[in-house]
């Protein structure tokens, strides 16, 4: 769990001003990366999903190349990673119609 919160960390450094977790037991050091990112962190509620509209969306998108009850332990790292390519540079409406690449890479 320790690992969530360097790579959030790392990851967020002065490049967002807030973020909503849900509440997994994963997110348990929230202080520190509001401490070290400057960041505030929001909690949703249980069973909230619209709280997440972005994650939801997000996990949408994901069905689409892994539908529900793939067993992802068997999916090869390139698998993973052509899905994770694909989504990163598919341009957005709520981004301008930037990709998230874009964006977080501020390009």
């Amino acid at each position: 769990m320790e690992i969530v919160n360097e790579k959030t960390t790392k990851r967020f450094q002065s490049k967002k001003h807030t973020l909503t977790y849900d509440n997994g037991s994963e997110f348990w050091g929230y202080q520190l990366i509001e401490r070290e990112t400057g960041m505030s962190i929001y909690f949703s509620y249980p069973y909230h999903s619209w709280e997440r509209g972005c994650n939801e969306n997000a996990n949408g998108l994901l069905r689409r190349f892994f539908p529900k009850k793939t067993l992802l332990g068997l999916m090869t790292q390139q698998q993973i990673q052509k899905a994770v390519r694909s989504l990163n540079n598919r341009p957005r409406k709520r981004l301008n119609y930037l990709t998230p690449y874009e964006v977080f890479n501020e390009k």
